[in-house]
């Protein structure tokens, strides 16, 4: 631990708040912190393999945009896209900041991808996870964190550290009513086992020209006879392919989310 560091540690509480201060200064809505020792989340890496010194989680909060409401489809989509650009700059500003006025190591989390591969869409860092333990929220039924001023319409980032920051205190409440509505709107019933969200179901409906829809697509082209492959290039879906393999996580489905009744306001 170098002298800066060391100031730091003698002035915790004040410092925590100047870090506090700066991310809502950059237009985040909340901001939390967890010690890494708070930090469970049973399916992803374990902290020592992605940074060993790591003492302190800084996760930051970020409401959707109304576009997530609209029936067309490109608007709703542009909305997440602003939104995880805006939440990327945030998240590497922030780390640029411990870097710089506290000399500290400070790795930012991505928002999903990259992951690996062979884990099945298993993130090495669980960002709701991250979010709980930073006390932004609690698990609803939908497996979304439920923010209790936001509700379920939020997106998260967190940055790790090797300062060791105390934990803010959790949500203690169950924000979440058991309403079901989220389950009765998901269209292809990914939410029927509780606590678990089926992503075999889930990521090819909200992704559908993602990884998956591209193997079909290529799959189908290799067996088509060479006019049939023709009418494919021109067809709309080929497209739509192309277009997300430039525009990336081009999520078409935020039913869940939406239907959360709770924190749903005009504010």
């Amino acid at each position: 631990m170098n002298n800066r560091q060391l100031e730091v540690t003698a002035n915790l509480p004040d410092q925590k708040e100047r870090i506090k201060d700066f991310v809502l200064g950059l237009g985040v809505d909340d901001v939390g912190i967890a010690a890494v020792s708070s930090y469970n989340s049973p399916k992803s890496a374990k902290m020592e393999s992605i940074f060993p010194e790591a003492q302190s989680m800084i996760v930051l909060a970020y409401k959707e945009p109304s576009n997530c409401d609209s029936p067309n489809r490109q608007i709703a989509i542009n909305g997440r896209l602003d939104l995880i650009e805006f939440s990327q700059s945030c998240n590497y500003r922030l780390a640029r900041f411990l870097e710089k006025e506290y000399d500290a190591r400070a790795m930012t989390v991505p928002y999903s991808f990259p992951i690996d591969m062979n884990k099945r869409g298993i993130a090495d860092v669980s960002l709701r996870h991250a979010a709980v333990a930073a006390g932004l929220g609690s698990f609803g039924r939908h497996n979304l964190v439920i923010h209790p001023k936001h509700g379920a319409r939020l997106i998260f980032t967190a940055i790790l550290c090797d300062i060791d920051l105390p934990s803010d205190p959790p949500v203690k409440e169950n924000l979440c009513n058991r309403c079901n509505i989220c389950v009765e709107s998901c269209p292809v019933g990914a939410l029927n086992a509780a606590g678990k969200t089926d992503v075999d179901k889930c990521s090819p409906h909200i992704q559908p020209h993602g990884l998956r829809g591209t193997i079909s697509f290529w799959r189908k082209f290799v067996d088509s006879a060479p006019e049939e492959q023709k009418e494919m290039f021109l067809d709309n879906y080929f497209m739509e392919l192309w277009q997300a393999g430039i525009v990336k996580n081009m999520y078409v489905c935020f039913n869940c989310r939406n239907s959360c009744p709770v924190g749903q306001s005009k504010k």
